[in-house]
Formats: C-alpha cells, sequence, structure tokens
C-alpha cells in the first residue's frame, strides 16, 4: 500500500463535522444539561470535575484538555485537578464531589452494578434527587463528546 493510501485509510472522519445536524443536537443536550445542572445547585467546579473524571475513564484528551482548562477558569486548583484520577485517595474532595464522582464513574462503567449501588447510596446521602438527575445527565453527556472525540481523533494542539 502507497503512503498516500495508507494516510487515506488511517485519516479518522470528523464525525460532528461529517453529521454536523447530529453534533448541534448534541451540543443542545449539552446546553440544555448545563442548565439542568445549574437549576440543581451544581456550581461549575462540581460540573468540570465531573466531566474531567469521566474523560479521564475514557481517555478523551481533548475533552480533559478543554475540561481542564474550564476548571480552572471556574476557580479550582491545580493541584485538584492534578491528583483527580485518584480523588478516593485523597481529602481534598468535599462529600459532595466524592458522591457526584462516584455517580460519574458509575455512569460511565454501568456494567459494574455493585459499584453503581455503592454510588448511588452514596450521592442519596448527600444529593438531592435533582442534583443526582444532574449529576448523571453531566456524565451521560461527557461520555458522548468523549466518544465523538475519541473517535474521530480530535487533535490537542499546543496553544500560541
Amino acid at each position: 500500500m502507497s503512503d498516500t493510501a495508507a494516510e487515506a485509510t488511517d485519516r479518522r472522519v470528523f464525525v460532528d463535522k461529517q453529521s454536523p445536524k447530529a453534533y448541534h443536537a448534541l451540543v443542545e443536550t449539552s446546553e440544555a444539561v448545563r442548565a439542568v445542572a445549574a437549576e440543581a445547585g451544581l456550581d461549575r467546579v462540581l460540573v468540570e470535575l465531573v466531566n474531567l473524571r469521566v474523560s479521564q475513564i475514557n481517555g478523551c484528551a481533548f475533552c480533559l484538555d478543554v475540561h481542564t482548562r474550564a476548571a480552572l477558569r471556574a476557580g479550582d486548583s491545580a493541584r485538584r485537578l492534578g491528583v483527580l484520577a485518584a480523588w478516593c485517595e485523597t481529602e481534598l474532595f468535599t462529600d459532595r464531589e466524592r458522591a457526584a464522582l462516584a455517580l460519574a464513574e458509575a455512569t460511565t462503567e454501568p456494567a459494574n452494578g455493585g459499584a453503581q449501588d455503592t454510588a448511588y447510596a452514596a450521592a442519596r446521602r448527600v444529593l438531592s434527587d435533582d442534583e443526582i438527575s444532574a449529576v448523571i445527565w453531566v456524565a451521560i453527556t461527557i461520555n458522548a463528546f468523549n466518544r465523538v472525540s475519541v473517535l474521530s481523533r480530535h487533535p490537542v494542539r499546543p496553544t500560541p
């Protein structure tokens, strides 16, 4: 196979660009979920923690880049973001954040029913029904964006 033919078969389709109507529907869903989260009383830092943790699990470099910057703008610290992958091993996160992170992980890996039950029980102790619903919707939405970016291989480029 020639180099040009190999490049053509290796090149990923940017599904967001290829199917803009579907992508715009996902963006609209994200905007609705952001409003639901705000109405439920979830602050931007907590929402970004969920976005980041789900993106870590899914290995989505593009979304990690976007949401790290968003979390820092929202007021989170580089220290907390640096240990987010091991959040349950630290004392840097509140009970509400810990419950939301566990619920986000369970939403991302739904086949683990035991972890899902444990996360849901923990969430019930510190989050309202509206907050639980909002966290789950945030996790569902970022999971969808992760798949778009991972399968499209959206690049993360240096900023000028």
